[in-house]
């Protein structure tokens, strides 16, 4: 059965360090449907400790959409550390405000692409933030995902490869706030599915 709600009427939740232990198989689960294809990947099959990691951050902001009873995508992340930014070895001089957000992941269910909803999670966590920038990584091998990313207002600033056995990232960056939505609140058009 295909989802027949729009991002705006999903129901998104905000979830801290705090919750972990609550939403922790949420995450885990939603990121296996959303990379189903690609879970014979060591690299993703690591994911459950990414969790972990970023949930271990006191910082940690996670944003959960569900439709009903059922959670369809997520969106999560923490404050970087000082001058340990992501952006910071492709960047000089810094950016005078460089406070930053690591947006570390976001995904949605199959089910539920094109539909909008990466983008309403996007906005809901990035909207809720106080840093001055967010930064995020974009395997280059899915231009259409930078793409999606850029069309938001991040842009890239260089490529980084965070562990041996992980694919090679666009450093993508963006000024917080994000651009606005449409002046009715709804988010852009969706990019097909990559």
């Amino acid at each position: 059965m295909e989802p027949s709600v729009s991002a705006t009427e999903l129901d998104v939740r905000h979830y801290t360090h705090d919750d972990l232990a609550e939403i922790r198989q949420t995450i885990i689960d939603i990121h296996a449907d959303a990379y189903a294809d690609a879970m014979d990947f060591e690299f993703n099959q690591r994911f459950p400790w990414f969790v972990d990691h970023w949930g271990g951050n006191p910082g940690f902001s996670c944003m959960i959409a569900y439709d009903g009873d059922e959670a369809v995508g997520f969106a999560y992340g923490a404050p970087s550390t000082a001058h340990r930014e992501w952006w910071r070895e492709h960047l000089d001089p810094a950016p005078e405000k460089d406070r930053t957000f690591s947006f570390s992941e976001l995904a949605v269910r199959t089910k539920y692409r094109g539909t909008g909803a990466a983008e309403w999670l996007t906005r809901e966590l990035l909207d809720s933030r106080d840093e001055d920038l967010a930064v995020l990584l974009v395997d280059t091998e899915h231009p259409r995902v930078q793409a999606l990313y850029e069309s938001w207002g991040f842009r890239k600033v260089g490529e980084r490869q965070p562990f041996p056995d992980s694919p090679v990232y666009a450093v993508m960056l963006a000024e917080l706030p994000l651009e606005p939505r449409g002046a009715d609140g709804t988010v852009a058009e969706p990019i097909e599915p990559v």
